[in-house]
Formats: C-alpha cells, sequence, structure tokens
C-alpha cells in the first residue's frame, strides 16, 4: 500500500470518525431543542425575588451599532429597578461615549452607565474591558452582551429565572441568531452554521453530557463565581470558552435555554470574518492546551468529554481535511493514484449526504430556514466554506506557535462593524420592527 493510499484511509477513517460524532451531537440538540420549543422557558417567580443583574457590554469603537443594543437593552421586560447596565468604553476614538449620553438622558429611570477607559488603562480586549465593568457592578448577577447584540424583549428574564431555578448552574446561555443574514452569502453561510453547528452542537452536548461553552454574549453567571475564579482571563482571546471550563471545575454545569434569543450582526465581508475566526481559533487553542491534562483526570467528571472534543476537533479533524485536499490535489494533477477499490467514492458520496443531512435536520427545526435555498447553501458550505475553516485554524495554530516561541502579547482584534440595511435582515427581525 503506497503512502497516498495510507493517507487517504487515514483521512475517511477520520473524517467519518468525526461527523458520526457530529451526528450524535445533532440529533440529542435535536431532542432538546425539540422538546425546548414546546415550552416558553418560563419559570414564574414574585417580583421581589428577581435578583439585581448587572449587564456589562464592552465596546471599543462600536458607534455604528451601539445606539441599537442599548436601546434593546433598555426594553427588557425584567424588572427596570432590578437592572444595571454598564457599558465600557474602551478607549474609543469614535462618538460612542456621546451616544451613551444622550441615551442615559432620554432614559432617566434606567440606571445606565458608561464607563470611559484609555489606552493605559483600556484597549487591550474584550476580558479586560469585562474585569473593568464588573469592578463597579451591583449585581448578584452578571449579564453579558456584545455591542452589535438586539436581544429579545424577554432574553434576560427568561436567562435569570432558569439560573435561580437551579442552585448548580453557574451560568444559562441563550441562542445568537444571525440578524443580518441576508447580506452577503458569506453571512447566509455564517446564519446556517451558526444554526447548525454552534447552537445544536451545544444543544446535544447539553443534552447527553449537561455541557455548554459560553458562546461570548446572551449569557448570566453568577457573581460568586467571577469572584472565586478571579475575574475573566485577559490572556485569553476567547475569553468565554476559557471561563466555561473553569465554572466545569468548580462543579457547576452550564445550560443553554434556546428560548432566549438574540440577534447579532456577523461579519459579511470575507477579510473580516477571517480575522474573527482566526481569533476564535486561537482562543480556543489556548483553551485546550490550557485544559487538556484534565481528559485524564477522572475527578474532572463529564468535563472531559469537551476537553477531548476539543483536541479532536484542532486536531484529528483539521489533520484529516488537510490530508484529504492534499490527496485530492494531488490525484487532480496527476502526481499521486489510490486505489482502494469502488468504495472509496461511495464513501465520499455519502459523507457529502450526511453532511447536508446533518444540516438540514437543525433548520427543520428553525422558522423561514429550512427550504430548497437552504439545501442549496449547504451543499455550497461544504465545498467552500467548511474548507476556509482548515485555512482559518492552520492560521490560528501558526500565529500560536510563533506567539509562544516569540513571546509576543497576544493582541485583540475587534470585529468591525457596518450599518445595516433593512433588506439585510433576517424576516423574523424584520417582523420585529
Amino acid at each position: 500500500m503506497s503512502a497516498a493510499e495510507i493517507i487517504s484511509l487515514y483521512a475517511i477513517a477520520a473524517i467519518w470518525f468525526m461527523m458520526i460524532l457530529n451526528v450524535i451531537l445533532s440529533i440529542g440538540g435535536f431532542i432538546y431543542i425539540y422538546r425546548c420549543n414546546k415550552s416558553d422557558g418560563n419559570i414564574p417567580m414574585d417580583e421581589k425575588d428577581y435578583p439585581m443583574v448587572s449587564i456589562l457590554v464592552p465596546a471599543h469603537n462600536e458607534a455604528l451599532v451601539l445606539k441599537r443594543t442599548v436601546q434593546a437593552l433598555l426594553s427588557f421586560d425584567y424588572p427596570k429597578e432590578k437592572y444595571e447596565i454598564i457599558v465600557v468604553n474602551d478607549n474609543s476614538s469614535d462618538n460612542t461615549e456621546e451616544i451613551l449620553s444622550d441615551l442615559a438622558a432620554s432614559h432617566p429611570d434606567h440606571r445606565l452607565i458608561c464607563l470611559s477607559t484609555d489606552k493605559v488603562v483600556g484597549g487591550t480586549g474584550k476580558s479586560n474591558a469585562l474585569n473593568i465593568g464588573y469592578s463597579i457592578a451591583k449585581g448578584s448577577v452578571i449579564a453579558i452582551y456584545d455591542a452589535d447584540n438586539t436581544p429579545e424583549k424577554p432574553a434576560l428574564r427568561l436567562l435569570v429565572e432558569n439560573l435561580m431555578a437551579d442552585e448548580k448552574l453557574g451560568a444559562v446561555i441563550g441562542k445568537f441568531r444571525t440578524r443580518n443574514r441576508n447580506a452577503s452569502i458569506l453571512s447566509r453561510f455564517v446564519n446556517i452554521e451558526t444554526l447548525s453547528h454552534q447552537c445544536t452542537n451545544q444543544a446535544g452536548r447539553y443534552f447527553f453530557f449537561r455541557l455548554c461553552t459560553i458562546p461570548g454574549t446572551n449569557y448570566v453567571i453568577r457573581r460568586d463565581i467571577i469572584e472565586k475564579v478571579g475575574g475573566w482571563d485577559v490572556k485569553a482571546l476567547s475569553e468565554d470558552t476559557e471561563i466555561s471550563f473553569r465554572i466545569y471545575r468548580m462543579g457547576y454545569y452550564i445550560k443553554l435555554l434556546p428560548q432566549a434569543v438574540t440577534w447579532e450582526q456577523e461579519p459579511h465581508l470575507l477579510p473580516i470574518w477571517f480575522k474573527q475566526r482566526v481569533r476564535w481559533a486561537k482562543g480556543n487553542i489556548y483553551v485546550m492546551i490550557k485544559n487538556f491534562k484534565y481528559t485524564f483526570d477522572k475527578e474532572a467528571g463529564a468535563m472531559r468529554f469537551d476537553t477531548l472534543y476539543y483536541a479532536l476537533v484542532y486536531s484529528i479533524m483539521l489533520t484529516s481535511l488537510i490530508a484529504s485536499d492534499m490527496i485530492f490535489l494531488g490525484g487532480m494533477l496527476g502526481l499521486v493514484t489510490v486505489k482502494l477499490g469502488g468504495f472509496t467514492p461511495m464513501l465520499w458520496g455519502m459523507a457529502i449526504v450526511v453532511f447536508v443531512a446533518n444540516i438540514m435536520l437543525t433548520l427543520s427545526l428553525e422558522k423561514n430556514e429550512f427550504s430548497l435555498e437552504s439545501l442549496g447553501l449547504a451543499t455550497l458550505m461544504l465545498f467552500t466554506y467548511a474548507k476556509l475553516w482548515v485555512v482559518v485554524v492552520a492560521k490560528a495554530a501558526w500565529d500560536s506557535t510563533l506567539d509562544a516561541v516569540l513571546k509576543r502579547e497576544v493582541k485583540w482584534d475587534k470585529t468591525v462593524r457596518y450599518v445595516e440595511t433593512a433588506s439585510e435582515q433576517a424576516p423574523a427581525v424584520k417582523n420585529n420592527g
């Protein structure tokens, strides 16, 4: 058997292994979300029992989207005297502070705080901004929203009610949707990825293992947990994933509540998307390396699945996809010949069918998402968007290696925002006004 054939067999076996694993998670996620959709997620409480909540919003040059976000936060159906909004205007050079001052003046019945930093105190990333906001927060529950989010009115109340109903919960996360779904074919891909791989995968891990990783926005967490872990890790580019693992280690679990929805602006241009995803991948690699040792720790419990899963994604999945593409390109150029019998094309064909079917299964849970257009996009994603993931992770791995070897300071790359048009927005956003 030639080297090319050995590599091809490895690629087939590894890809099918990861695909089956993700299908199992998707099925669990489908069951969990389907059950959740039969209820509204409410756990009624007496108004006096609602805890004080501090909403932290890190913002660096977010003037284009921040007004809409704060207005959504001010519109929560949570008792207004029981929550405050702290926007950390983190070393911004735009008119963020002016926008916030106007909003505070027009809503005197709400506690809206603008906490501005300079390049000495701030400007080093989201984790640092969250720690600054947390330092003046009064709530026993902390909620986090990114500056481009427009959460639905019940979101905060639903998250808090579920958190308070179970003392074993360290945090509760909601679902995030793509607000500018129709901006470009890239944003349509991101929309499908968000629903099929991020939301449903999270739901599957919660269904089987009571595991979820915090997505960075639209979540609530107990204040005493943040105190015990010493705040957010300023070295982590994926501060949300990093703090999730620390919550696991404290014996808490994290719940997904799909009824608590926020809408966010996703990158619609490839260069912006690429920078964002490389940052995410670098952050996840940092978390994987930091926590991989717990894979072999029996006392770590179900958390071991997540540490192993991250390791598989960033090793087995990455190398198998690279190997697959190398064999394909080598065959096209006539450089390699693989003779593994007629079952090989059948396996690749079946992999395509399973990939697309898995996506369509998850999209069937969402209104306005299950369609022939989505079927075509899901098929196209396999040959375009999915290939870009390999480039993203390879770049992140290379950059992480250089950072370690050269002892470079990890830098935060902010996602660039823009003003959306009405035609770009998802139908649900339009219907909600």
